[in-house]
This record gives C-alpha cells, structure tokens and sequence, in this order.
C-alpha cells in the first residue's frame, strides 16, 4: 500500500489523455522513463527511438528540427542553445589537430573569434580569403583543408557568394561546404539544394521571429548531422525545449513575416539610395549593389537586411543613430520590430582596421534590420534621422 505522499506525487503522471494537441506539447522533463532493461539496451545500441535525457534529445526540440529540415530542405537538423553554440558545435564536430578551414574574411565577428582565439589553440589553422578569391576557391583547397565556411549575404555589407560555385569546388576536392544563411532564411535561399553540405542558422533572427528565443540551427544529410551529435551531446549546447516550442511555432509563419521583411527592405532601401546624406547603400535587391547578378541568381527574395554608409562617416553615423525613434537602437535582427545598429559597436566591435578593411567595414556604416511596421513610417523616420 503506497503513502497518501507517495500518492500525491505520481497521481497523474504519465496516464493517457483522450486530448489530441494540435501543436507538439513543452517536454520539459529532463530524463525519460524505460520500461524494462532491453529497451535500455536497444536504445544505447541505436536501435531505438525512445529518449533517456533532454541533453540528448527532447520530443519539443526535436519536434522543432523537424520544422527546420523541412525549411532548409535536409534530411536532418539539429537545434542548438544560440547561434554561436551551433557554429562551435560545427567546427569542433568536424576538425581535429592538423586539419585548416578555409573561411571568408568578411565573416560574422563571433565567428572569426571562434576560429581564431579558440580553434588555433588545439592546432587547428584557418585561411581568411578574400569574397573575389572564393570565386577561384578550389586553388586555394589544400590537403589539410577539411571545412570552407561562408556566409550569403554577408554580415553587414550584404555581399553575395555564388553558392553553386564555391560548394562544386568543394566537392570535387572532398571539402565539406557550410554556409552560414542566417541574412537570407530558408524562404528566401537554400544552400542546400545549391551543394552546400551543411547550413548554419542563427535561430534566434528570421527564424523565431519575435525577439524571445536565442537559438541556433545546422541543417544537412543525416550522417553530417549524426556525425555532430556527439560533440552537442558532450558539449552541452542543445535547446531547451520551452525555447524549441517557441521557435517551432515562430516558424509557423516564416513565409508571411519574410515576404513583408523583402518588400519593406526594398522600398527603404531605395528610398535610401536617394538621400544626399547616403553615400553607399548595401542592398541585393538594389541594382547597384555589386553582387546583383549573384543574388538574382541564387534568392527569391532579398530579405530584411540593409546596411548603409553616412557621407559623414562616423560622426554622421553616430548622428543618425541618436535620432532615429521608430527603428530602435539594438544588436541582433531578424525580428518583427525594426532596429538600427553601427556595425563597429556590434557585429564587428573590437576589429583593428585591417580586419575592418578585410570584412569591407568602415566606421560610417549603420546596418539597419527592418521589420514589419509600415514601409512609410519607416522611410519617414529615416528621413528625419538624416535631416
């Protein structure tokens, strides 16, 4: 006969329920139960589904991948606790002493840190290369290159990779491809089907949506995918199921919010090039930006994403971004509101200007991320913000 405490504590644990969810539920429980030691077995052998502890794998998260692959168009994902935990989850699953990474030098700051302050101190070397030198990519694929990573379009300048190009080279060498696609979400490009082996999100931008989850994605072939299980498992990076619920059902309605993100970037953008306190706009729907050709190529859309170059260079900068009252002043992107940020204060503080130089980043430049509010009430405060 069990106690009444016994009793209160189980009563209602795992019973069935005649409730059919529509979405999957929060698992927040950190261990799962087994019914008897040969499931046990049969699930520390690969041969089952079921699941033992949350650090592993989780039905809400996994529920979220699920979402993810179906996006990117991969036959597996994985979630991780930020971007910067799936990038590391990446490279320290795929390297090993010996091996170089071949990385473009107009990269993600967090990323350029990760491979250069941590990757080289276990022996691990990366060659930074120019955008017009990936182009010619396959001379410069050593026998200890492993990884070449990019990212389409780039952080801020909005640079464009031809895709196909740098991941056939890739191929025809047995170097594995990733390409961070966090500017253009799966909506609007997808590596994938271009050649990339593997895709890298920051789930907590375009992905989620709402400025509420920090997150991050790899998405690819099963094996890739099973071949990096075990350094999240190990590493401990893997997405809370509260936030894997969130970002599931933000994905709901990726396709709508990235379809008013293109449309309002472009009409700012446009409206931007036209302003004589403009010297430079970064846009690839824009006709003048540099990488046109490529990106009318490779995207259905061009995102949400502008950067912009003051005629009065920082101080004109710093001006702008005091004034602005609409967009806000904030790091990240990607989210239903719009936000402004200086580029040398954020993404990219803390680079001495040959690294600026190198990414294409001057102190005059404010990336702007523009969100969901009316295109003309964005315009209008932007013309202020520059008056």
């Amino acid at each position: 006969m069990r106690t009444r405490d016994t009793e209160i504590l189980h009563a209602g644990e795992g019973m069935p329920s005649a409730a059919t969810p529509i979405t999957t539920p929060i698992y927040s429980a950190t261990t799962f139960a087994f019914p008897n030691a040969a499931e046990l077995e049969r699930f520390q052998q690969g041969k089952s589904d079921h699941y033992i502890y949350s650090r592993y794998g989780n039905p809400t998260v996994q529920a979220a991948e699920a979402k993810l692959a179906a996006a990117e168009g991969g036959e597996s994902a994985m979630v991780t606790s930020s971007g910067m935990a799936a990038t590391s989850t990446a490279l320290f699953g795929l390297l090993q002493t010996g091996d170089e990474v071949v990385c473009a030098s107009s990269i993600y700051g967090g990323t350029l840190q990760v491979l250069t302050q941590f990757l080289d101190r276990f022996g691990i070397t990366t060659r930074f290369v120019s955008l017009e030198a990936l182009t010619h990519v396959g001379s410069l694929l050593g026998p200890k290159t492993k990884v070449v990573w990019f990212e389409t379009p780039t952080n801020p300048t909005l640079r464009c990779v031809d895709i196909a190009g740098v991941t056939e080279a890739c191929r025809a060498r047995g170097v594995l491809s990733i390409v961070d696609n966090t500017f253009a979400s799966p909506i609007n490009q997808r590596p994938l089907a271009l050649g990339a082996d593997l895709v890298m999100h920051s789930a907590t931008k375009y992905l989620n949506g709402h400025s509420d989850v920090t997150a991050g994605a790899l998405i690819g072939s099963r094996a890739i995918i099973d071949r990096l299980a075990p350094a999240r498992k190990l590493l401990g990076g893997i997405l809370e199921p509260a936030s894997a619920y969130a970002l599931a059902r933000g994905m709901k309605t990726l396709a709508v919010r990235v379809a008013q993100h293109n449309a309002n970037a472009q009409a700012v953008a446009e409206f931007l090039e036209r302003q004589p306190q403009v010297s430079r706009v970064f846009y690839p729907g824009l006709a003048s930006h540099p990488d046109a050709a490529i990106a009318r190529a490779q995207m259905t859309g061009f995102g949400g994403m502008i950067c912009f170059e003051c005629a009065g260079g920082y101080e004109g900068a710093v001006r702008t971004f005091d004034r602005v009252q609409l967009f806000q002043r904030a790091a990240s992107l990607g989210g239903v509101e719009s936000l402004c940020s200086l580029p040398v204060l954020t993404s990219q503080y803390g680079l001495d200007d040959t690294q600026l130089a190198a990414a294409g980043v001057t102190r005059g430049m404010l990336r702007l991320s523009v969100g969901l509010e009316s295109s003309r009430d964005l315009i209008d405060d932007l013309g202020q913000a520059l008056a």
